[in-house]
């Protein structure tokens, strides 16, 4: 089992930037494929990054890609958010999840994910 722990979020005014992250316990962090979720008020949570065991794939969401990164220091126990050129719509609360998988590709269905943290609040003033 892996235990989840999110930290970096805050508020920022749009167009600035912040950077999570989410990190780790246990040894086999290089076994889970990781991603970022976000959850706004009165809305259902949605999927924003994920990147594969070995960081080698990624995949986002299109409506921050080219604006987020997601990367992962696999010897730190810890995956990255850095979003950059932040809009009020990215207000939300951001959640990493973990999945125990062997294979080399990226999930961007939630239910695909057997760990979760408590997620962070990111919060984007216009």
């Amino acid at each position: 089992q892996v235990q989840l722990l999110e930290s970096g979020g805050g508020l920022v005014q749009a167009g600035g930037s912040l950077r999570l992250s989410c990190a780790a316990s246990g040894r086999t962090f290089g076994s889970y494929a990781m991603a970022w979720f976000r959850q706004a008020p009165g809305k259902e949570r949605e999927f924003v990054a994920a990147i594969s065991r070995s960081g080698d794939r990624t995949y986002y969401a299109e409506s921050v890609k080219g604006r987020f990164t997601i990367s992962r220091d696999n010897a730190k126990n810890t995956v990255y958010l850095q979003m950059n050129s932040l809009k009020p719509e990215d207000t939300a609360v951001y959640s990493c999840a973990a999945k125990d998988t062997a294979g080399l590709s990226v999930y961007v269905r939630a239910s695909s994910y057997d760990y979760w943290g408590q997620g962070t609040q990111v919060t984007v003033s216009s």
